[in-house]
């Protein structure tokens, strides 16, 4: 019994060695079908990895896009924020021209003055430095998109120019800030009292 399980065991090997052998016979086939093999996976590869390849270039194409808008909106916030900031400020300085200009004409020490002249002064480069610049309107030609007209009056200016100002526009860069109040001429008065 012995012997014929040792004959059954050194059979099992050689069985093993003929199905290889039988694989060897014609290398020309196993080439061919191992070839073919490899040929398939990499066509099967590269359809499953385009439409990833794809999806990673519009997840790309998405967060480029998404950084570059929230760059712009912060820079918006911050824009937005200091346009507040400075429509603030404006009526103090405001107060600040009217206290000066009263300080003048009731003759108030010169020396309080020139010192509060400086600090207006400051304030004005403060905001020049922050683009914010003011709008002069005396003898300018009248422009709605930048003054606002309280009244006409006649004068010896021609007419829808800018005879007086009342309160100083402002731009921030290119963007209007608050407008000017203005007076505007109507013209030249008639002798008989009626406008020309």
């Amino acid at each position: 019994m012995m012997n014929k399980k040792k004959k059954d065991k050194a059979a099992e090997p050689l069985e093993a060695e003929e199905t290889i052998d039988k694989k060897t016979e014609d290398p020309a086939e196993d080439v061919e079908v191992i070839e073919e093999e490899a040929d398939a996976a990499p066509e099967t590869e590269k359809e499953e990895e385009e439409p990833l390849r794809l999806q990673l270039m519009r997840l790309r194409a998405d967060f480029d896009n998404f950084r570059k808008r929230q760059v712009r909106e912060r820079a918006e916030w911050i824009a937005r924020a200091n346009e507040d900031l400075f429509l603030e400020l404006l009526p103090v300085l405001d107060h600040y021209e009217m206290g000066l200009k009263s300080a003048e004409e009731h003759q108030t020490d010169h020396s309080v003055t020139e010192g509060f002249k400086l600090v207006y002064n400051q304030l004005l480069a403060v905001l020049e430095k922050h683009n914010v610049t003011p709008v002069d309107a005396v003898g300018e030609a009248f422009d709605p998109h930048v003054h606002e007209a309280l009244t006409h009056m006649p004068s010896d200016k021609p007419a829808e120019t800018v005879i007086e100002q009342v309160r100083r526009g402002y731009t921030l860069g290119d963007k209007l800030l608050r407008a000017a109040q203005v007076v505007v001429s109507s013209g030249k008065p008639a002798e008989n009292g009626v406008e020309e």
